[in-house]
């Protein structure tokens, strides 16, 4: 098994990207090989510094780089050797069986629209990121950020997704599917969020529970979280928040420390025909190794089969 990797993106890149890549080759040494992707004279000299520990990563040269800040349709389509086109292409050409990069989300999610495509049979493919439970482990929250605007029929899906990730990848056998609202009643929220509570009590693929509200987020009422992206992106980013003030304050706590956005690494996107994770432009070594590791979960897990199964029928 490869696990590819965009050298080239995020704000540390590419020291943070080799250096987490060896950190992963090491965690996944005799289960899946590394490959870094990116500029030849800027990645070469960094793997050479780690010597024998970068010995099994393999490179893989792409002669361009997309910007944090450019154009992500036209960027993609314009770059066709930069490193997230080049990756996309080993995916979608069965050489690796996950894509991870801490570059230009919006690139991320052309790339892959345009390359490994959507599921047949889902209407948006969607962002999903980790939401710690106090009573130990993580539930999944979805979408994140790719779809501000929803249809009913999206979220009614997005519940299906989430739900298969919690199962096969998360390891959680019958995962409780919650609809995040701004009350618990049936009746409750805007026309879109009641059409789509109507669709999901009656979708037989999930363990539906109802409404739930911002306050159930981190409690065990839910595993999987559904909203529109607008809504999950808050949330996402009020959590890592919390995170950074406690840090700042100086206050540690284990079950806070899972806030912060490196223990997990990146967020996947589900619905596509195969495995990408895109992670947070900040991204050090940690974030970077948790990326890679969640990309091979991924994998071994089969969750795109899964996925492509379950819309199949």
């Amino acid at each position: 098994m490869k696990i590819a990797l965009d050298a080239m993106g995020g704000d540390f890149a590419p020291q943070a990207a080799v250096d987490g890549a060896v950190l992963a080759a090491k965690s996944l040494a005799g289960k899946a090989q590394i490959v870094l992707i990116g500029q030849e004279d800027a990645v070469r000299p960094l793997l050479d510094q780690h010597g024998e520990a970068a010995a099994d990563i393999l490179f893989v040269s792409a002669s361009q780089i997309i910007e944090m800040g450019e154009h992500p349709a036209k960027a993609y389509q314009q770059k066709q050797d930069s490193s997230i086109a080049v990756g996309y292409r080993m995916l979608h050409a069965g050489e690796v069986e996950a894509f991870c990069s801490a570059g230009n989300t919006g690139a991320m999610l052309v790339g892959a629209m345009f390359s490994v495509k959507a599921v047949p049979g889902v209407l948006r493919p969607a962002i999903a990121n980790f939401v710690p439970k106090l009573h130990g482990g993580f539930g999944i929250m979805l979408d994140v950020g790719a779809n501000a605007e929803c249809k009913p029929e999206m979220l009614e899906q997005f519940g299906e997704l989430g739900s298969l990730y919690a199962q096969y990848v998360l390891g959680i056998e019958q995962p409780k599917v919650g609809l995040m609202n701004l009350g618990e009643e049936e009746g409750k929220g805007t026309a879109l969020l009641q059409a789509a509570h109507n669709l999901l009590k009656v979708n037989p693929h999930i363990h539906f529970i109802g409404n739930i509200e911002g306050r159930d987020l981190f409690n065990d009422r839910a595993d999987v979280i559904i909203c529109d992206g607008y809504t999950g992106n808050v949330l996402l980013k009020m959590a890592e928040s919390i995170y950074d003030i406690m840090a700042e304050k100086n206050l540690h706590d284990p079950f806070f420390d899972k806030f912060n956005y490196e223990a997990v690494g990146g967020s996947p996107i589900l619905g596509i025909n195969d495995n990408a994770i895109i992670g947070h432009g900040v991204s050090m070594p940690a974030a970077i190794c948790n990326m890679l590791m969640q990309g091979y979960q991924m994998a071994h897990s089969g969750i795109s089969d899964q996925i492509k199964n379950t819309f199949k029928s």
